[in-house]
Protein backbone atom coordinates (compact mmCIF):
# COMPACT_ATOMS: atom_id res chain seq x y z
CA UNK A 1 0.00 0.00 0.00
CA UNK A 2 1.60 3.44 -0.83
CA UNK A 3 2.01 6.03 1.92
CA UNK A 4 3.33 8.76 0.62
CA UNK A 5 0.91 11.41 -0.59
CA UNK A 6 1.03 14.40 -2.94
CA UNK A 7 -1.61 17.24 -1.57
CA UNK A 8 -2.35 20.99 -2.33
CA UNK A 9 -4.73 23.43 -0.66
CA UNK A 10 -6.95 25.55 -3.26
CA UNK A 11 -5.76 29.08 -3.36
CA UNK A 12 -2.50 27.85 -1.81
CA UNK A 13 0.81 27.93 -3.85
CA UNK A 14 2.51 25.05 -4.80
CA UNK A 15 3.02 20.81 -3.55
CA UNK A 16 3.32 18.93 -0.54
CA UNK A 17 4.68 15.60 0.26
CA UNK A 18 3.04 13.64 3.19
CA UNK A 19 5.49 10.69 3.91
CA UNK A 20 2.90 8.82 6.17
CA UNK A 21 5.61 6.11 7.19
CA UNK A 22 8.11 8.95 8.22
CA UNK A 23 5.09 11.13 9.62
CA UNK A 24 6.73 13.93 7.62
CA UNK A 25 5.85 16.30 5.49
CA UNK A 26 8.11 18.52 2.80
CA UNK A 27 7.82 20.73 -0.04
CA UNK A 28 7.85 19.71 -3.61
CA UNK A 29 9.56 21.29 -6.27
CA UNK A 30 7.44 21.84 -9.39
CA UNK A 31 7.65 18.91 -11.58
CA UNK A 32 8.78 19.56 -15.30
CA UNK A 33 7.67 16.17 -17.06
CA UNK A 34 5.86 13.70 -16.63
CA UNK A 35 2.32 12.75 -15.30
CA UNK A 36 2.37 15.37 -12.46
CA UNK A 37 3.27 18.23 -14.24
CA UNK A 38 0.24 17.01 -16.50
CA UNK A 39 -1.71 17.03 -12.87
CA UNK A 40 0.06 20.52 -11.52
CA UNK A 41 -1.21 22.11 -14.94
CA UNK A 42 -4.73 21.03 -14.41
CA UNK A 43 -4.71 22.24 -10.90
CA UNK A 44 -3.62 25.54 -12.48
CA UNK A 45 -6.89 25.97 -14.53
CA UNK A 46 -8.60 25.08 -11.44
CA UNK A 47 -9.47 21.32 -11.65
CA UNK A 48 -9.43 18.91 -9.10
CA UNK A 49 -7.40 16.08 -9.34
CA UNK A 50 -7.61 12.47 -7.31
CA UNK A 51 -6.36 9.18 -7.21
CA UNK A 52 -6.66 6.78 -4.56
CA UNK A 53 -7.64 8.90 -1.95
CA UNK A 54 -10.72 8.04 -0.38
CA UNK A 55 -11.21 11.04 2.19
CA UNK A 56 -9.81 14.35 2.23
CA UNK A 57 -10.91 17.39 4.15
CA UNK A 58 -9.80 21.11 4.73
CA UNK A 59 -9.61 21.72 8.39
CA UNK A 60 -8.55 25.05 10.66
CA UNK A 61 -6.27 23.23 12.61
CA UNK A 62 -4.58 19.86 14.01
CA UNK A 63 -7.26 20.01 17.23
CA UNK A 64 -10.11 21.19 14.89
CA UNK A 65 -9.70 17.50 13.51
CA UNK A 66 -9.12 15.68 16.33
CA UNK A 67 -12.01 16.80 17.89
CA UNK A 68 -14.24 15.68 14.58
CA UNK A 69 -15.07 19.20 13.10
CA UNK A 70 -13.75 20.04 8.89
CA UNK A 71 -14.62 23.15 7.01
CA UNK A 72 -18.00 22.91 5.62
Amino acid sequence: MATVVVISIAGEEGLWVADLDARSVVPLDPPQTGALKTVTDLRASGAIVTKGVNVAVVVKSAAAASSGHYDG
